[in-house]
């Protein structure tokens, strides 16, 4: 086995001189003092790390190529009662309802959630009259939570300093953006990203359709995958009180691994690992608005620039030049440019153009020309063309937000 730290100074050694790495991992050389083999992905960017300064071109094509040679990953998503999806939900409720009386506004809202107390935070410049409280208690109650909450708002008018760039078309903030997309589903993301939400989703759907009437709001889900094929499916749901494990395991089972991985024979099926969930959401643990960036995107399996999406209009790049990012990659594997695509922006504050374009396919061949040939990454240009001053933002805030048909950013166009 190759450890994660000779595959990364390989590959930037290769990128450096400007080629592309496509050994296997077998032919990989090991360096004379080789450590002990490390795995994952926390493995292979702490080593990157170590390697100084390289460009953002190498490091992009380093990703690449660690996805290239990754076959055994493990991805995850949660339910719409997870406490940080409900302070992502409450955000997004938050902004679409400015949206709705002011496509104009300017919103950037964090909330905060602990045991019985909503803290709702952040910069609103707008029009629109909104009851934050009652929309935070609105959300809270349709995902299924029934107990008591103490509502503290304090929400301010954005900052004069940053409305001067923005006014003028620049970007809201500084920052770096990905986008990624995949020909290995019909949703173009990787088949663990897919698998995860579809057990998530379909996990929320028993609870509501009052399949499963003991299931409760909180729950989260994971995949194991190797070499495409499954090894391991999890859930962690919350539950009442009087319902055995065994039960839940023997229904979760039948109406939720079957339907979504199909035949289980091979694979291992863990239900509830410590034995008992009753306790979940504020009640047992805290949530913030963005603190779920990976399960939002592509489980952690691509670069992320670090800028959450929910609560964020459309002038916040970490946003919108995400979405733009995403429906570029995706238009490129779908028109048959790439099998695998990266994209990247970055963006000074207060400037309109980015300050950097970048796209590769899974072979490292540069598709920056295609991307700046077809599509404009001003950021008012990606809200004219993704549409994004519409009130849509709120049903995003659960179950990632890519490769959901009817968004504007998964639509495909012809290159």
């Amino acid at each position: 086995m190759v450890c994660f730290f000779c595959t990364t100074e390989y590959a930037v050694s290769r990128a450096r001189r400007g080629t592309w790495p496509t050994d296997s991992p077998a032919t990989i050389p090991k360096r004379k003092r080789c450590p002990q083999p490390l795995s994952g992905t926390d493995a292979s960017y702490r080593n990157i790390s170590r390697l100084g300064d390289v460009s953002f071109r190498t490091l992009t094509l380093i990703s690449l190529y660690m996805f290239h040679l990754l076959t055994h990953y493990t991805t995850e998503s949660v339910t719409s009662g997870h406490p940080d999806k409900v302070c992502d939900q409450i955000s997004d409720a938050i902004l679409d309802a400015c949206l709705t009386q002011d496509p104009n506004s300017r919103v950037a809202v964090e909330t905060f959630g602990s045991h019985g107390t909503l803290m709702i935070g952040g910069e609103v410049t707008t029009k629109a009259n909104v009851d934050y409280e009652a929309i935070a208690r609105e959300v809270y109650a349709s995902i299924g939570y029934t107990e008591d909450l103490e509502v503290l708002s304090r929400v301010v008018t954005q900052s004069g300093d940053i409305a001067m760039g923005v006014d003028t078309g620049g970007a809201g903030d500084q920052g770096i953006m990905y986008g990624y997309a995949t020909d290995e589903t019909d949703q173009y993301l990787p088949l663990g990203v897919v698998l995860a939400h579809g057990l998530a989703r379909k996990l929320e759907e028993l609870r509501t359709s009052g399949t499963l009437p003991y299931l409760r709001p909180d729950g989260k889900t994971q995949v194991t995958i190797k070499n495409g094929t499954v090894l391991t499916g999890l859930t962690s749901t919350q539950h009442t009180e009087e319902t055995e494990l065994e039960t839940i395991r023997e229904d979760l089972t039948k109406h939720l691994f079957t339907p979504i991985l199909g035949n289980l024979d091979n694979i291992e099926i863990l239900v509830n690992p410590t034995g008992r969930f009753v306790q979940g959401g504020f009640e047992a643990d805290t949530g913030l608005t963005g603190r779920k960036i990976m399960v939002d995107t592509y489980g952690g399996l691509m670069p992320h620039g670090g800028g959450c999406f929910s609560g964020k209009d459309a002038t916040k790049v970490d946003r919108s030049a995400a979405y733009m990012c995403r429906f570029v990659a995706k238009n490129l594997v779908a028109n048959g440019h790439a099998k695998k695509a990266l994209v990247s922006v970055a963006y000074a504050i207060g400037r309109v153009d980015p300050v950097m374009v970048e796209a590769f396919d899974e072979n490292g061949k540069n598709l920056s020309e295609i991307v700046n040939t077809h599509f404009d990454f001003r950021p008012l240009a990606i809200r004219e063309r993704l549409g994004l001053t519409r009130p849509i933002f709120r049903e995003t805030a659960a179950y990632g937000h890519f490769g959901v048909s009817g968004r504007p950013w998964e639509e495909i166009v012809s290159l």
